[in-house]
């Protein structure tokens, strides 16, 4: 394989991306998108190389404002993240010489690849999520807050009082309430045993908080009726942060039957929200704990869609 130093130009500016080719032709790419919070061009470890020996092309680039790029990605909304997908996906088309290409996202990530899909239907062969939920937003949250409170031990009244903190939280957001008023609310709350959880990142500051407002009208299984391309879902069975029954249940009701027999659903056992096992363990890459199921999954499907 063949790594080259590129950049995407966006709205923001030019982010710093990385160009991955296989030594032989590329059968078809991937735009690699990132999830929540920030990330850079090198948090994907093993993937780009794993599918540059299977004939894939991959681009992954840095999010506004890390690794040295330009911007601020706590500013942007999801049309924007999705947009910025869509500029990377043509400099991989370009760059790589493809006709065959789509996105694949983890976390927030495939949220961002159905969007773009949606957005631009005849510039997305096909879309691959890793652990991204077809709830939205607000319930997406409100599942993993209770989940981790409850890990952690705490009894069910304050499991009940962070929940309806973040109900309100949400509620007030979603009305246009600034975040730095909300914010000085939320930290009457600092004694509480709940708000460790409830009221640490991504809600601890103005800029964080004024991007989750603006992400609360998401619903991507509003999204699914619309999808022009077949997309494969990884979903780990022990995920905290995805609500998995209720998003099998979106994806059966509201994914098109126009590509039955292409599409792909898999939930992986023994693994969470990244497909790696939880915890996983720190002595040994993350790349290699990895569900055993996972990369023969993708390589059959990219094999069906793009072969």
């Amino acid at each position: 394989m063949l790594e080259t130093a590129t950049v995407v130009d966006t709205a923001m500016g030019p982010l710093n991306a990385i160009l991955c080719t296989p030594d032989g032709p590329a059968r078809a790419g991937l735009v690699l998108c990132d999830g929540s919070g920030p990330a850079t061009r090198d948090a994907w470890q093993g993937v780009p190389g794993w599918l540059a020996g299977r004939g894939i092309a991959t681009l992954r680039h840095d999010k506004p404002g890390c690794g040295g790029s330009p911007g601020d990605w706590r500013r942007q909304t999801f049309a924007d993240r999705a947009a910025e997908g869509l500029a990377a996906l043509a400099t991989l088309r370009k760059q790589a010489g493809l006709e065959r290409a789509g996105l694949i996202g983890y976390s927030q990530g495939g949220w961002i690849s159905l969007l773009a899909a949606v957005n631009a239907p005849d510039q997305i062969d096909f879309v691959v999520t890793l652990g991204g939920p077809f709830v939205g937003v607000e319930e997406q949250e409100r599942t993993l807050l209770a989940r981790v409170m409850r890990r952690r031990g705490l009894p069910e009244p304050s499991v009940e009082a962070g929940l309806a903190w973040a109900d309100e939280r949400a509620a007030r957001l979603a009305a246009g309430e600034g975040p730095a008023r909300v914010l000085a609310d939320q930290a009457r709350h600092a004694g509480r045993d709940w708000a460790a959880v409830v009221c640490d990142r991504p809600y601890d500051t103005p800029e964080e908080l004024a991007f989750f407002a603006r992400s609360l009208s998401f619903d991507p299984g509003a999204l699914l009726p619309f999808l022009p391309c077949p997309i494969m879902v990884f979903l780990g069975a022990d995920d905290e942060h995805v609500p998995v029954e209720r998003s099998l249940e979106v994806l059966g009701q509201r994914l098109p039957p126009r590509h039955r027999g292409r599409n792909g659903v898999a939930v992986l056992p023994g693994v969470g929200h990244m497909l790696y096992p939880v915890p996983p363990r720190p002595d040994v890459p993350l790349f290699d704990q990895l569900s055993p199921g996972f990369l023969p999954l993708l390589g059959d499907f990219l094999e069906r869609i793009a072969p």
